[in-house]
């Protein structure tokens, strides 16, 4: 599927004096005003970066959080515009509004090499609208607030799974191209889909299995080993008829199980050991007990050491790694320890290694993990997901309408 790309756009200086709306994906996480974690924001640097040395008037737009289709302060963008304004050594405005007045001249404000900042775009309800004709309409205003002759980048990776109006919708309206990131990231997921070097580890994590079900079944016969820790691991122990006490259980899932571990065989791997606790709280007491052996009113919270060492010397042996999901509540320091220690071991190793995005991106920053020891961090945990699902994603097929 051909897409055209930032290369074709900037071509030759015909980016020069134009405004380009960059949808990029700037989900950061906050503490109050502070960012406490901005991966995504320095993702999305490299193509904003790129745009403004060729002389385009950049107009950025992207989301935060969950609002409720309303303008909320808890959701403002104003720390990512001042995150990306010390990133780029310049002051980057935010407009107070989507597609209204303050939009259209903190836009028009804009002289070559500049860039802006659009508010939330979830404030306006259209942008998740199911209705395509809503949908549609906010994507023209977007695209009045550039002008005619403006053109459309779509950098966001981490919302291309979604029809949505800065996503999808805009594409229609604008000459659109792909980001260095959607680009980037395509090439490294087609290489796990594709011929991927052998041995072929996966690595979920995460609560629920209900979750990661269609990438569990589709990556199984592609893969392997599938290593399975997180809380959906206490679903799979219970099919296996283990006592999981009060730890994480979709009783409904259970049989599902049981059919994965017919269907995997020795593919599938287990915790053999997990950290269990009296209550979820950092200040829980604590025990390390065979992974079948919680007792009643204890719940497994971490995989326990020797299931780090399994997991460890699969993905060390292993020449290409898909991680996706902790091992544990890696927010709690006493339940760190085995996220922290299987991807310690990915990072040590010398395979093809992808950290694919969401809670796992921010363990490898929290644990303070050497980003550099990976091949790959994602930023669209849920994108990359679908994919290896060998769904389409919508905002990457408009591209090549």
């Amino acid at each position: 599927m051909a897409v055209k790309s930032l290369d074709d756009l900037v071509a030759d200086g015909a980016v020069a004096g134009r405004y380009v709306l960059v949808r990029s994906d700037l989900n950061v996480p906050l503490d109050g005003a502070t960012i406490t974690d901005d991966g995504r924001v320095r993702a999305a640097l490299p193509t904003i970066r790129r745009l403004a040395e060729a002389d385009a008037r950049v107009v950025v737009t992207a989301h935060l959080g969950r609002p409720k289709g309303a303008p909320d302060d808890t959701y403002s963008l104003r720390p990512v515009a001042a995150r990306l304004g010390e990133l780029l050594g310049g002051d980057v405005p935010l407009a107070g509004d989507v597609v209204g007045r303050e939009a259209r001249d903190v836009t028009a404000s804009l002289a070559d090499g500049q860039v802006a900042m659009l508010e939330n775009v979830r404030f306006d309800p259209r942008e998740t609208s199911k209705d395509a004709d809503e949908r549609g309409a906010l994507a023209r205003e977007l695209a009045a607030v550039v002008g005619s002759g403006a053109a459309f980048v779509s950098d966001g990776f981490g919302v291309v799974h979604r029809k949505q109006a800065s996503v999808y919708d805009v594409a229609r309206e604008l000459p659109a191209y792909a980001g260095g990131l959607v680009l980037s990231e395509l090439e490294v997921l087609r290489t796990l889909t594709g011929d991927p070097q052998r041995p072929y580890a996966v690595v979920l994590g995460g609560s629920k299995v209900s979750d990661k079900l269609a990438v569990i079944e589709a990556l199984l016969p592609k893969v392997d080993r599938l290593l399975v820790g997180g809380g959906m691991c206490f679903t799979f122990l219970a099919a296996q008829g283990q006592g999981v006490g009060g730890s994480l259980l979709e009783t409904d899932m259970v049989d599902t199980c049981k059919r994965l571990l017919a269907d995997a065989g020795d593919k599938l791997v287990l915790p053999v050991d997990v950290v269990a606790a009296d209550a979820f709280s950092a200040d829980a007491t604590t025990r390390t007990v065979a992974a079948g052996e919680i007792e009643d009113g204890w719940m497994g919270l971490d995989i326990g050491p020797e299931s780090v060492r399994l997991f460890a010397d699969a993905v060390g042996s292993a020449k290409t790694v898909f991680w996706n999901g902790p091992m544990g509540v890696f927010e709690m320091a006493p339940f760190e320890g085995g996220t922290r220690g299987v991807a310690r071991a990915i990072a040590d190793g010398d395979a093809f290694s992808v950290v694919g995005g969401g809670d796992s991106a921010a363990a490898v920053r929290q644990l303070e993990l050497p980003e550099d020891g990976f091949s790959h961090i994602s930023t669209g945990g849920g994108a990359s997901l679908e994919y290896l699902e060998g769904k389409e994603l919508p905002g990457v097929a408009v591209l090549s309408e």
